[in-house]
Parts: C-alpha cells; sequence; structure tokens
C-alpha cells in the first residue's frame, strides 16, 4: 500500500541536535509552514522563519514547538487543540477530515466499528489531505488513527 501522504510531505533534511527547553525532549522536525499554518497572530508575530524548529513529543510538557535559539510556542499559541497533547475527547485526531477521539468511540460504540481509518485513506488517495498544513503535527494522521482504534479494539 502506497502512503499517499508520505508522497506529499517532502522529507526534512536537517541535522537538528537540539531539545525542548522546557523538558529536554529530542522532538521532531517540522517544517515552518506548519507554524505559518497553526500559530495565533500574537505568535506567529515572534516566529523566526529562519530557524529550525521541532515538535515537542512530550504530551505532559506545554510546549508544542522550540527551536535552537530556545524559542518556543506552547498549546495556548496553536489555533487548534494538539491531539498528541490532549485528553479531551472532541480534539480532531484527523484535521483534514473532523475525526475526533468521540466520533470514532462513538461509531465503535454503535455499530462495532470505525470506518474513520479507510475513510481517511481514501481521502489521501485522492490527493485531498493537507497534513502539513492542518495537523499540528505537520504529517498524516493515519498512525495516530491506527493507535486510537487499536486501543479502542483493546479495550472492547
Amino acid at each position: 500500500m502506497v502512503d499517499y501522504c508520505a508522497l506529499q510531505n517532502e522529507p526534512i533534511n536537517f541535522d537538528l541536535g537540539f531539545t525542548c527547553p522546557e523538558c529536554g525532549d529530542k522532538g521532531r522536525p517540522i517544517k515552518i509552514i506548519t507554524l505559518k499554518s497553526l500559530l495565533v497572530p500574537s505568535a506567529l508575530a515572534k516566529l523566526e522563519p529562519s530557524a529550525s524548529y521541532k515538535m515537542c513529543t512530550n504530551k505532559a510538557c506545554s510546549v508544542v514547538y522550540f527551536n535552537e535559539r530556545q524559542g518556543v510556542f506552547k498549546t495556548i499559541d496553536i489555533k487548534v487543540e494538539v491531539y498528541t497533547k490532549s485528553e479531551d475527547e472532541d480534539c480532531p485526531v484527523c484535521y483534514c477530515f473532523g475525526w475526533t477521539k468521540k466520533r470514532v468511540l462513538q461509531e465503535f460504540k454503535e455499530t462495532g466499528r470505525a470506518t474513520a481509518l479507510e475513510e481517511i485513506t481514501a481521502h489521501t488517495k485522492a490527493g485531498r489531505c493537507g497534513c502539513d498544513v492542518n495537523n499540528p503535527e505537520g504529517s498524516c494522521c493515519l498512525s495516530n488513527v491506527k493507535c486510537l482504534l487499536e486501543s479502542i479494539t483493546k479495550e472492547s
């Protein structure tokens, strides 16, 4: 199976040896277009476009993005709730097509299955996803959706 989101997202080709100044997380590289799309106006005004940014992957840390100059953007600086840092069931797991944890759980409870993965995959195959500008992770949500579905099926 072809990963259609991966085809649309060019790789980030730079070595980043810095860590989150709040928690020390190594983070993962993030494209500047993601920050430009998702920062609230007051945070966007502080963006350093020439800096290299990473996303902090530590769920307990309030930092979402950080750069090598110790600059940070926290959850309050982002236009949307960040799935990987949120416990809220209304937070999107798929930012392009409106799938929330609550919606996936509800469909599973009502029908015994969840169609999120199939629907999102069909949309990405059709070239409709905008993960780099919609998802705070700057990448495809399919791995998050798969993990959510695995946890739901283990609980049932």
